[in-house]
């Protein structure tokens, strides 16, 4: 279905186009109130056009809604297609990204009231960008459209991480996540060159391809996966974007763009389905991260970095879920979570807004002050833990089932003890900020402003019924089999998550630390990955840039320099020649014909007659 003036994609995609353009080209940059009131009405309007993209899905599961144009022909034949592409999978990644980056957008406008203007108008335009390189990559037709919106995600990830750049935190943050993301996207941009060899196009169908070779097209795409959706070991870079705003890190790095890592692969399930070797890797890569990610989130005592270990944790989940065959649960999982996250983030923005510091150690007792935070933050703890009827309970048990289904019993023990230790560091996180008296005397409480709280409430309500409203439809839009139902799994979890949060209160009011994961603690704190990266870093990548500049400079500029150094000489010798006097050029021509003769006197006696 088409609006009556613009096909509801070009919205999608035009309004957050247009808001940046506006803010970031003219003087409302400077007017960052006003750049702030453009960006969220057309911010408004791109997702009142996803949403209707998205209801019309639902009355047409099976309908796809597509325009594509050639682009970059060579030899008379296009390089690729660009466009937009709406079915049953996009549409609901649009309605998420849509509606968690308008949630962001509002709650940024108290969170940041502090902020000079110019840089309200920055943050905007930046926010603005994202929108559309997010949505971009939503609606590609093709994996190198895709590619395209990944990269500009990324940039986004870079300047947003680094917003304020003052800050050496922030600024080394920024450029450790477009590194480490970089190199993982070598990876994928590998693998599309691959795929376009074998296919001469970068469409998902693996039609004419071979096993081994979706093995290794898909096993290339999956390291930009890991790099983005921060995955065991190219986490590393996730829990320091923490240094960007907390509502940044709510959209960024808990709801969508670390996400996309994960849409990527239901985007292009018919390569993936077929590659069981990268199947299998999703798998352990998805099921070791969960549980090593909740174990470092478990000796957090910073608000946002447990958050932000606790996000590596769900997106292994969601990648497990998709090793294990369960295209759906992982896809609804990511739902699902993007709502809840960045309740969770937003509800930490909050606290951190009214307390002015990130260690939960330093507050206590907010549930008197900050009632509605303690609610919000509440409903998205429990969330996270997996408790009944929240969203997060259906999105869980799908992914267990999809791995109890498949049989991979290691991968479901080590997501069975990740639902434990999720419960026990959310149990943790709510007994420490809200339990007990605040353990900051000098501090002063207070609620948030409505602009902050108003995104929080809608979140929260989506994660009270995201999860048995949507869990039916959004099978059907898949065009699978499935939905929710109790199992003996199910309530095991359910079990499990009840008794973390128990242990997280015993630990808690009896001020007890878990002595089993003091060498956790350890690695986090002496960061033995990073040092391990920074040799690299020093050992190949410096080493072999060094070794290129050396080449330019020397090889390649030499020899362009030599040339013409050459071309110099000679014309300087070659000019004297013309000298301007008659009996030279005489004398030249006279020694020219003498030469001539000698030569061909030689030649003939040397040869017998035969020149």
């Amino acid at each position: 279905m088409t609006s009556a003036i613009l096909p509801l994609p070009l919205i999608v995609l035009g309004a957050p186009l247009l808001a940046f353009i506006l803010v970031a080209c003219t003087p409302l940059k400077r007017r960052g109130e006003l750049a702030a009131q453009v960006v969220i009405a057309l911010s408004t309007l791109s997702f009142a056009a996803a949403a209707m993209l998205f209801w019309d899905q639902l009355e047409s599961p099976d309908a796809i809604q597509r325009w594509t144009t050639s682009w970059m022909p060579t030899a008379g034949v296009p390089l690729a297609e660009v466009g937009w592409h709406v079915d049953g999978t996009s549409a609901p990644m649009l309605v998420v990204v849509g509606l968690v980056a308008l949630c962001v957008q509002v709650y940024s406008v108290g969170y940041l009231d502090h902020e000079p203007s110019a840089s309200i108008g920055r943050y905007y335009a930046w926010q603005a960008l994202f929108i559309f390189s997010m949505q971009s990559l939503v609606l590609a037709p093709n994996l190198l459209q895709l590619f395209m919106g990944w990269e500009l995600v990324g940039l986004c990830s870079y300047l947003l991480i680094g917003f304020w750049w003052r800050k050496p935190a922030a600024a080394k943050a920024s450029v450790k996540a477009f590194w480490v993301t970089k190199t993982a996207d070598g990876g994928l941009l590998l693998g599309l060159i691959l795929l376009y060899s074998a296919t001469k196009g970068f469409e998902w169908d693996p039609a004419g391809l071979s096993t081994s070779q979706l093995n290794v097209i898909t096993l290339l795409l999956l390291l930009g996966v890991m790099g983005k959706s921060a995955q065991v070991p190219l986490h590393i870079w996730l829990p320091d974007a923490m240094q960007g705003p907390t509502p940044v890190s709510a959209l960024l790095h808990a709801a969508t763009m670390v996400a996309a890592g994960i849409f990527l692969v239901v985007r292009a399930w018919p390569l993936f389905e077929g590659a069981p070797m990268t199947l299998d890797a999703m798998l352990w890569v998805g099921s070791i991260t969960a549980f090593l990610a909740a174990c470092f989130a478990l000796v957090q005592d910073d608000i946002k970095k447990m958050l932000a270990f606790s996000t590596c944790s769900q997106l292994g989940y969601m990648l497990a879920a998709l090793g294990a065959g369960g295209m759906a649960a992982g896809y609804f999982h990511l739902t699902t979570h993007a709502f809840f996250k960045a309740l969770l983030f937003l509800g930490a923005g909050s606290l951190i807004h009214a307390m002015g510091t990130n260690s939960m150690k330093a507050m206590g007792g907010l549930w008197r002050s900050m009632p509605g935070t303690f609610l919000l933050f509440t409903i998205g703890s429990l969330a996270l833990a997996g408790l009944f009827p929240l969203a997060g309970f259906y999105s869980k048990d799908l992914v267990l089932e999809s791995l109890h289904h498949n049989q991979s019993w290691i991968p479901l023990g080590l997501l069975m003890a990740g639902v434990g230790l999720t419960a026990t560091y959310v149990g943790r996180s709510l007994f420490l900020v809200f339990g007990g008296t605040c353990r900051s005397p000098d501090a002063h409480p207070h609620e948030a402003p409505f602009s902050m709280m108003f995104p929080m409430v809608i979140l929260g309500a989506l994660t009270i019924c995201a999860g048995f409203l949507l869990v039916g439809p959004f099978h059907t839009l898949l065009g699978v089999d499935g939905g929710f139902h109790w199992t003996p799994l199910g309530i095991a979890g359910l079990v499990i998550a009840l008794s973390g949060i128990g242990f997280a209160y015993w630990q808690v009011r009896n001020d007890r630390s878990i002595s089993a994961l003091q060498p956790v603690s350890a690695l986090i704190q002496s960061a033995p990955l990073d040092r391990a990266y920074e040799r690299v870093w020093h050992g190949v990548l410096l080493a072999t840039g060094r070794a290129i500049a050396w080449i330019d400079r020397y090889v390649i500029d030499g020899a362009i320099n030599g040339f013409g150094w050459a071309c110099v000489v000679l014309a300087d010798r070659a000019k004297r020649l013309q000298t301007g006097r008659l009996d030279h050029y005489v004398g030249a021509l006279v020694g020219g014909a003498v030469a001539i003769v000698l030569y061909s006197v030689i030649v003939y006696s040397l040869w017998g007659g035969g020149l």
